[in-house]
């Protein structure tokens, strides 16, 4: 859960972060490209007015169109107000026209479009639209000799800079950074701003325009300026600002309408243009989006690779010592946090590592007692026949039949050995057969009975009348013989002299349970758990004569379950042990 936590989060950050940073990025490189095709549209527009303001028609605007379509890779394409093509870069001879559904604006330089045009008031006309105000070539040549006079006055007379510009219409103009000296007296400079025949002849013309608009609006004449400000023709005369505004504006358009070319509409991209919906970015665009993009991806690696570093590590803790745990006799644990799959794996390795190491201290020390076992009787046989050898004894019948009690002491522990290791292994076979358990008990007992009798101890069935109807056993009859006998054994070893040793049987829930209760030593509780470990006994000196060969109750166990049974032990210190036998029946068998 945690991975799949950190997951979602670290994919639903990237996804959150890449989209706002690209969205971002994409929207300032939008509008730069917008900005781009903006810039292009009013250029192509200003070239295509100004065309309009010096010319009376559209006749040889064809390779200006031309032109435009080559710079900005876009169609041009211009058409009248009932949309029959003018002028189109991208005719194709048979080819149908095809207009865009709407035009980009309409070229008419007596009314400019302020959208293409910021710097143009609304309503305005094209300043470079003059008409009957432009100047011969005598008047500008004029003009031109006596601004130059001007300029030299300025510059050595007043100590200003100036040089000579040039207005729409041709007429020169003074260009200085100290406005008020183009008036100066001295250097006659307001002589530039008198009309010349055709200005004051045009001018007069608009004058007799303006004035007649506005006795129609029924307000006062008024009196142009070649700058083409007034002021009302008779001083106590009153007049409206806005009247005469509109009027000057319609009369200057009536004025102009011969002099310029008919307004047009404005088509640019045509057929050949994508839809303004997608736009073609930029190679710096795109790369500043593929590095917004590169940057997140970088961080959603940087986080992934950090988290990804703190979830494995103990992962590679476990890697570590389960290398380790090989390499060395040691056992190596790893630090347990938490709760969840990780921690639950460090837990089991180190129980896994324990366990280990109490194996191979169990190795060792079966190996220990192995040789110990096998040591002592081998040690007995070499000496008595040494002495044989050196003429120190006799090989009499005394001394035979001790050499013979040794090589049975040694087979006996071989035999428990190899019984041992074939019930590990899962190889030991059982002769199973109907057995009854009251039988096999009595033939325990007299079997043990001489043995009990020479160590003083007292060996008991205590079998009740009704303990004949014990369910019969599905068993090996040899094997359970050899549990009863193994128990007899230990039990009469460990009673002193005037105990008692008893069996009793009964029936359990469909289980026989034997139990062989003496009257004891008893065990310490803290040696309890391990009285059915092999070679364990409760004499630490492994005194041959008061312990067996430590593999007897090890046998029980492992018999007992092989029957599908179980063996378990009570004992109190110094009041005895119960050792207590729990064997299916043949129905209960049947029945798992």
């Amino acid at each position: 859960m945690r991975l799949l936590a950190v997951s979602a989060l670290v994919s639903l950050c990237s996804v959150t972060a890449t989209a706002w940073v690209v969205v971002r990025t994409t929207t300032v490189a939008i509008d730069k490209e917008r900005g781009l095709a903006a810039d292009e549209d009013a250029r192509v527009y200003d070239a295509l007015l100004g065309y309009a303001a010096t010319h009376t028609s559209w006749d040889n605007a064809g390779q200006l169109v031309e032109d435009l379509a080559d710079s900005t890779g876009q169609r041009i394409l211009l058409t009248d107000p009932e949309g029959h093509a003018v002028r189109d870069s991208a005719t194709t001879p048979g080819r149908a026209l095809r207009p865009p559904e709407r035009p980009l604006t309409t070229v008419d330089p007596l009314k400019v479009d302020s959208q293409l045009t910021p710097d143009a008031v609304n309503e305005a006309i094209d300043p470079r639209a003059i008409g009957p105000f432009r100047l011969t070539t005598w008047e500008k040549r004029r003009l031109h000799q006596a601004a130059v006079d001007v300029v030299e006055c300025f510059r050595t007379v007043l100590g200003v800079p100036a040089e000579v510009g040039a207005g729409p219409n041709g007429r020169p103009r003074l260009v200085t950074r100290d406005p008020d000296s183009t008036t100066s007296p001295r250097c006659n400079s307001a002589a530039l701003g008198t009309p010349l025949p055709t200005e004051r002849k045009a001018l007069q013309a608009l004058n007799n325009l303006v004035n007649a608009c506005l006795s129609q609006q029924e307000t006062g004449t008024v009196r142009l300026a070649l700058n083409l400000s007034w002021q009302p023709a008779t001083e106590f005369q009153e007049t409206d600002s806005v009247k005469v505004d509109n009027c000057l504006t319609s009369s200057r358009r009536q004025q102009l309408a011969p002099y310029v070319a008919p307004a047009v509409q404005l088509y640019v991209g045509g057929d050949e243009r994508l839809p303004t919906a997608f736009f073609d970015l930029s190679a710096g665009n795109r790369l500043r989006i593929a590095g917004a993009a590169s940057l997140v991806l970088l961080l959603t690696v940087a986080i992934t690779t950090l988290v990804g570093i703190r979830l494995i590590k103990p992962l590679r803790a476990l890697t570590s010592a389960a290398q380790s745990l090989g390499e060395s006799s040691a056992s190596p644990r790893v630090n347990v946090a938490g709760n969840d799959e990780i921690a639950q794996l460090s837990a089991a390795f180190n129980a896994m590592s324990a366990r280990q190491a109490e194996l191979e201290s169990l190795r060792k020390n079966m190996t220990s007692d192995i040789a110990h076992e096998l040591r002592t009787p081998l040690s007995n046989i070499r000496g008595w026949l040494e002495a044989v050898a050196d003429g120190i004894a006799q090989p009499d019948t005394d001394l035979v039949a001790s050499l013979l009690s040794q090589a049975f002491l040694l087979q006996h522990i071989i035999d428990d050995l190899r019984d041992l290791s074939a019930a590990d292994a899962g190889e030991l076979r059982l002769s199973k057969q109907p057995v009854e358990v009251t039988d096999l008990i009595e033939a325990t007992v007299t079997a043990h009975q001489a043995g009990a009798q020479a160590a003083g101890v007292r060996l008991t069935a205590a079998i009740a009348a009704d303990s004949r109807s014990l369910p019969v056993l599905d068993a090996d009859p040899v094997r359970l013989r050899q549990v009863f006998g193994n128990l007899a054994s230990n039990a009469i070893r460990h009673t002193p002299r005037g105990g008692t040793v008893t069996f009793d049987a009964r029936c359990d829930h469909g289980d026989v349970v034997i139990d062989v209760a003496d009257t004891g030593s008893g065990i310490a509780p803290e040696e309890l758990p391990h009285v059915f470990e092999r070679f364990w006994r409760a004499e630490k000196s492994r005194s041959r004569q008061g312990g067996g060969s430590g593999l007897g109750l090890a046998i029980v166990r492992k018999l007992t379950e092989a029957h599908g049974g179980t063996v378990t032990a009570i004992s109190t210190v110094g009041k005895g042990s119960v050792f207590t036998l729990r064997l299916p029946t043949a129905q209960e068998v049947d029945r798992r």
